[in-house]
């Protein structure tokens, strides 16, 4: 994969970089800054060379349409502040506005265009389209630089198709997430444990697939631990269920034993009858019981404190832990207990851990933890799955390609 070490003469050059802006607002106010702090050392390499840095990035879901809610006016303003420097940002994403505010850059000067995705074309399924909108992200610049990781999974304009017009390499941030999932997945130091959670089991048998063929330990928390109970023949209640994935979890069980690994599943749960997930708040008395006494009538909504020392003991004894999805909706407080003792029990592994993005990155931060505190936070929850899978990611595929 070509990198930044192989862009030479940069001074005085239109850089056109794609990053991963899509940070959660509050109205005007964001309240996760993470994933623009992952770019600093990318465009603070291209400002300290003297390029003039035109950034492409996404914010939200507007479908193609320009809704000013999902304007990226307070990702400049907080850019920004965090480079030292002003940060223009165009008022349109490929048009007069973009064009001039681009070609109006000086040496080591960066500006925002607006949000890629008000382009129809961006995420379109048509190759022609596409290609046509990279062909004027091109306009805006001599080289390409691909440093937003959570979306190197998609084919999209400003991430696969604008590389096949430009010279083009790997930001600072793409390099270190391959190189540290590259590691987990190829010469981890070991035991290596992984631990999965979140709601579906659906979006993880891809990956359960996948490292157990070379992980020690999976443990298994969240929604997505009552289908494994259930492959056990316990009953979980009104516990979420993938009813269609049973078998396939019971598999797996027995793969795992076959090959002397082991898959960690909760030995007690915290229930309830229910929740207001909107409200943040319990229905009725939360419960703790063991996993193979859940009521017909009741939910398990987290791990248990029995399963808490368990998990945290095993991530302690690790050398590397992978770490993707809540062990239970910690969104409500009654039920973070378990998300809370895991995120503790990382910061105490002698060895690299890596928490792959998305709730769980949102979750450290929440808790109060410093990302110093691990090994690695990735940037891209869908991507840094979908490459623990073992799928070919096309932004990265293509940077793979000559020009």
């Amino acid at each position: 994969m070509r990198s930044m070490n192989d862009l030479i003469s940069l001074r005085g050059k239109r850089v056109v970089i794609r990053c991963d802006f899509n940070v959660p607002l509050d109205g005007d106010t964001i309240t996760d800054d993470g994933r623009i702090k992952a770019a600093l050392p990318t465009l603070g390499k291209l400002r300290e060379a003297g390029a003039r840095i035109t950034v492409l990035a996404h914010l939200g879901r507007p479908k193609g349409q320009v809704n000013p809610k999902y304007s990226l006016a307070p990702v400049a303003k907080r850019l920004g502040e965090l480079l030292g420097t002003e940060v223009k940002l165009a008022t349109d994403v490929v048009g007069p506005s973009a064009i001039e505010v681009s070609r109006s850059l000086t040496d080591g000067q960066i500006a925002l265009v607006e949000n890629v995705r008000y382009e129809p074309a961006e995420e379109s399924k048509d190759a022609a389209e596409r290609e046509a909108l990279a062909a004027k992200y091109a306009e805006l610049g001599d080289i390409y630089v691909s440093d937003g990781f959570g979306v190197v999974h998609r084919k999209q304009a400003s991430v696969y198709d604008i590389a096949q017009k430009l010279p083009s390499a790997a930001g600072e941030l793409v390099a270190k997430e391959v190189e540290v999932l590259s590691k987990i997945t190829t010469d981890p130091e070991r035991p290596f444990v992984v631990v999965l959670g979140g709601a579906k089991v659906a979006d993880k048998l891809a990956v359960i697939d996948n490292l157990l063929k070379v992980a020690d330990t999976l443990i298994i928390g969240g929604g997505m631990a009552y289908t494994f109970l259930q492959s056990k023949g316990y009953g979980v209640g009104k516990s979420i269920l993938d009813a269609s994935q049973v078998d396939v979890c019971a598999k797996y069980l027995a793969d795992a034993e076959a090959a002397g690994k082991k898959i960690l599943l909760p030995v007690d749960v915290r229930i309830a009858a229910g929740m207001d997930f909107e409200a943040r708040t319990v229905v009725g008395e939360v419960e703790t019981v063991a996993a193979d006494a859940i009521p017909a009538d009741k939910e398990g909504l987290d791990i248990g404190p029995e399963t808490e020392k368990l998990y945290a003991e095993t991530i302690r004894n690790a050398r590397t832990v992978f770490w993707n999805g809540p062990m239970g909706v910690a969104e409500i407080p009654a039920f973070a207990n378990g998300t809370a003792a895991v995120a503790k029990a990382l910061t105490e592994v002698p060895g690299l851990t890596v928490i792959g993005g998305g709730d769980s990155a949102a979750v450290v931060r929440d808790l109060g933890y410093a990302d110093s505190q691990f090994g690695w936070i990735s940037t891209g929850g869908g991507a840094s799955l979908e490459y623990l899978e073992g799928k070919q990611l096309p932004g990265l595929a293509v940077l793979e390609e000559e020009n």
